[in-house]
């Protein structure tokens, strides 16, 4: 039963398609902690502009899977990035969203076998 994300979006916008839910999934599961990494790249760095366009690339993704507080903080990180606040300001705020990621990505490959 999944707990760290919610699939309801994939299958509306899907229209049940196993395939099309298969290939979203996929790609999060080798994608999005890759992406995670270069936004950790960018705030250690202060490279801003990294650290944005991986947060704007993984948004929509963490929308889908219905992870809405990931969703939340990853339009704070935008927002820390825009206006180019001290790393301290966001680290937290990146752990929660990189250990969502992590949680979801370990159930999503229990659930789905990958």
């Amino acid at each position: 039963m999944a707990i760290n994300y919610n699939l309801a979006k994939v299958y509306a916008l899907s229209d049940n398609d196993p395939e099309f839910v298969m290939q979203i999934i996929t790609l999060f599961v080798t994608e999005v902690p890759l992406d995670m990494e270069q936004i950790d790249l960018g705030i250690k760095t202060k490279d801003y502009k990294l650290a944005y366009s991986y947060a704007h690339k993984i948004k929509p993704t963490l929308d889908l899977l219905g992870m809405s507080v990931a969703f939340e903080e990853i339009l704070q990180v935008e927002a820390w990035t825009k206006r180019e606040g001290k790393r301290k300001e966001i680290v937290d705020t990146f752990q929660s969203i990189q250990s969502q990621v992590e949680k979801a990505v370990k159930e999503i490959k229990k659930d789905f076998e990958i």
